[in-house]
């Protein structure tokens, strides 16, 4: 029996790339970087080299079931239905007491459905060291990025350099998370040396991870304890309804994370991006020798620098005199804004949804 399993979290509803991620068709669910693949269907395709897709689990809204089993080559039963959306602990409990039921010998991956990773052959070979790790060892292993600029965006790992683990190239134990730094602490963070982004993605025993549920989570553990039997059964829909609703809206993070004294960081560079933002899809994207990025769409630029631009297939836009703009036509929405603003997209997404109701969101 292969012991290998992934959990792809694939709830997300993705509002920082608005007016193209709606609610009915999160990121996840869109080829963002336009290449042919959404972004689910890459994290897919790049988890299979490593474990058999039947091992693969797939945790999202009840409302998107049914575009998750379009887009993949998946079992129906492989994916798991959340009622409500709850953040991502109660999403690894729901998929860990389900692989429970299937393995209780498991070592699991838990990644996001939406993030960039540009050097696969390397991230193959990171996963299947630190499944190996945590086969033998009661660790909650997280893949740290070495940043190479100050990032406020993203949370950050402090790594013990003075507890390597033997017989791992940069495998350290953690000191301490902290969440998005402003400019000053991570600048100081990327000179010490000992930080590192996180990831988000996690490689764990399925013993640890409920142990650790058990310690620091225990009214959530209990909570899905309750129905261990009913898993993989025709009651798992009903029980996971009564169970949601129980559960805090709480991230794997703060809940076990950060409390843990158990965890370690596997220090890599593996060409990785979250794609949380505008920004950072133009920072991963090719430009032209003006500095603009055209991710889809005929685009005439004049006199322009600097900008990404998302046109519908159906359009030709002619552009003159922007800088540093986001321009995404998405059909029934225009977005034009400064990328360096963009942090606002999601309170003029709030202002269309309270004068639409919904309509465009």
């Amino acid at each position: 029996m292969d012991n290998r399993y992934v959990i792809i979290m694939a709830g997300g509803v993705g509002s920082r790339f608005w007016p193209l991620s709606r609610r009915q068709k999160p990121k996840q669910f869109l080829d963002i970087l336009g290449r042919g693949e959404t972004l689910l269907q890459q994290t897919y395709r790049r988890f299979k080299q490593v474990c058999p897709p039947e091992n693969i689990f797939v945790v999202t809204s009840s409302e998107h079931k049914k575009l998750v089993t379009g887009q993949l080559d998946i079992r129906p039963g492989n994916v798991l239905a959340e009622p409500f959306r709850r953040n991502t602990a109660p999403c690894l409990a729901y998929g860990t007491f389900r692989i429970l039921k299937k393995n209780p010998g498991a070592v699991i991956a838990v990644t996001p459905a939406d993030h960039l990773i540009i050097k696969e052959e390397k991230f193959i070979d990171v996963l299947l060291k630190g499944y190996e790790f945590v086969k033998r060892n009661d660790a909650l292993l997280t893949l740290g990025i070495k940043p190479d600029k100050p990032e406020t965006g993203y949370g950050y790992i402090q790594a013990d350099r003075k507890k390597p683990v033997v017989g791992y190239d940069d495998l350290l134990k953690v000191k301490t998370f902290t969440e998005k730094p402003n400019i000053k602490l991570a600048k100081l963070f990327l000179q010490s040396g000992d930080f590192y982004w996180n990831s988000g993605i996690f490689i764990w025993n399925i013993s640890t991870i409920l142990n650790a549920f058990e310690s620091h989570m225990p009214d959530m553990y209990s909570a899905f304890d309750e129905g261990r039997a009913l898993f993989g059964t025709r009651e798992e829909t009903k029980f996971i309804r009564k169970t949601y609703t129980v559960c805090k809206n709480i991230s794997i993070d703060y809940g076990i994370m950060e409390k843990a004294d158990n965890v370690y960081v596997m220090c890599t560079d593996i060409g990785w991006s979250d794609l949380g933002t505008w920004s950072s899809l133009y920072d991963n994207s090719e430009a032209d020798r003006h500095g603009n990025v055209k991710i889809s769409g005929d685009l005439f630029t004049y006199e322009s620098a600097g900008n990404i631009f998302h046109i519908s297939p159906d359009k030709i836009a002619v552009i003159q005199g922007l800088k540093d703009y986001i321009v995404v036509d998405s059909k029934d929405v225009i977005l034009i804004m400064k990328k360096d603003e963009e942090q606002n997209i999601k309170n003029y997404l709030e202002d269309v949804r309270k004068e639409s109701k919904d309509r465009y969101t």
